[in-house]
C-alpha cells in the first residue's frame, strides 16, 4: 500500500469514529463484557482449584493487578470472594451453562460491532452468529488464559526450562523478555482471531494483523495511564463513594473496548484502501459490498 493509500486510510479511520458510533458501541460491548467478567473468572478458579498447584487462581489474580487499576482488582476480587465462598463445584455444573451463554452475547455484541465497522450486512442467521460468538469466545478465552499461565510461570521457570533442557545461562536471561513477548503473542493471536471470524468479509488471516497490533498496543498503554490515572490524579472516591472501584473497572473496560473497536476500524480501512487499489488496476469501480470479496 502507498503512502497516500495509508493516509487515507487512517483519515477514514478518524471520521468513521462518529459515523460509526464507535464511542457509544464502545459503551455497549463494555456493558456486555461486565456481564460475562465475573461468571468467566469464576468458572475459572472452579477449575484452577481441581489443579493441584497451590494457590494458582491467586497467582492468576495477581498476574491481572499488574494489568488493571487498583480500585478495578479491590471490585473483582471483593465480588470473587463474595460468590466464590458458595459451593465452587456448582458452577462447574450449572455455572457452564450460564458462562456459555453470557460470554456469547457479549462475542455476538462484538461481531455486530463489527460488521459495521467494515459497513457490511450480516445477513447470517441468528443460530449461525451466536454459535460463532460461542465459537470465539471459548479460542479467545483459552488463548487469553494461556497467556496468563505463560506470565504467571515467571522468572524461575526460565531456570527450571533451562536445567531440564540444558540451555545456556543466556536462555535464563533473556527468559523475562521471552515469557512476556509469548504472552503478547498469544493475545495479539486472540485480537486477530476476533478480527478474522468476526466481521461477514472474507479477507486473508494476515490482513487483520495491523489493527491487531494497534488495540493490543492501545490496551497496554490505556491500562497503564489508567493505572498511573487512577493511582495519583483521581479521587473517585470523593465523587462515587462506596461506587468508585466499579466506576474504575467499568472505564478501563470502555476505553479497552474502544481499543477493539478502533483496531478493527483500522483493519476496515486498510483492506477498502486495498481493494481500491485492485479493482483499480483492473479499471473497475469500488462498490461497499466489495469488501465481502476482498482477498
Amino acid at each position: 500500500m502507498t503512502r497516500a493509500g495509508l493516509k487515507q486510510a487512517l483519515t477514514a479511520t478518524y471520521h468513521d469514529l462518529t459515523q460509526h458510533h464507535v464511542f457509544q458501541m464502545a459503551a455497549a460491548l463494555s456493558y456486555y463484557l461486565v456481564l460475562a467478567v465475573f461468571p468467566g473468572m469464576i468458572f475459572l478458579s472452579s477449575v484452577m482449584s481441581l489443579i493441584p498447584l497451590p494457590d494458582l487462581f491467586g497467582r492468576v489474580l495477581g498476574t491481572m493487578s499488574l494489568l488493571l487499576p487498583p480500585d478495578t482488582m479491590r471490585v473483582v476480587q471483593s465480588v470473587l470472594l463474595d460468590v466464590l465462598a458458595t459451593n465452587r463445584k456448582a458452577w462447574l455444573s450449572f455455572g457452564m451453562l450460564g458462562v456459555i451463554w453470557v460470554a456469547s452475547a457479549a462475542f455476538d455484541a462484538l461481531i455486530e460491532a463489527l460488521d459495521i465497522a467494515y459497513d457490511v450486512n450480516d445477513d447470517r442467521p441468528f443460530w449461525k452468529n451466536r454459535l460463532r460468538a460461542i465459537i470465539l469466545g471459548i479460542i479467545t478465552a483459552t488463548l487469553v488464559s494461556t497467556a496468563l499461565a505463560v506470565m504467571i510461570v515467571g522468572p524461575r521457570f526460565g531456570a527450571w526450562l533451562a536445567a531440564r533442557m540444558y540451555l545456556s545461562s543466556a536462555f535464563v536471561l533473556l527468559w523475562p523478555v521471552i515469557h512476556w513477548s509469548i504472552a503478547i503473542l498469544f493475545t495479539l493471536i486472540a485480537v486477530e482471531l476476533v478480527y478474522f471470524l468476526g466481521p461477514n468479509v472474507k479477507q486473508r488471516f494476515d490482513a487483520t494483523l495491523p489493527g491487531a497490533i494497534f488495540s493490543v498496543t492501545c490496551w497496554l498503554v490505556l491500562s497503564y495511564a489508567l493505572g498511573f490515572y487512577f493511582r495519583h490524579l483521581a479521587n473517585l472516591s470523593r465523587t462515587y463513594g462506596t461506587l468508585a472501584g466499579f466506576i474504575a473497572f467499568m472505564t478501563w473496560f470502555y476505553w479497552n473496548s474502544f481499543a477493539l473497536l478502533l483496531g478493527a476500524e483500522v483493519n476496515a480501512e486498510l483492506a477498502k484502501e486495498s481493494r481500491k487499489g485492485q479493482l483499480l488496476e483492473k479499471n473497475q469501480p469500488f462498490g461497499g459490498d466489495d469488501l465481502r470479496h476482498a482477498a
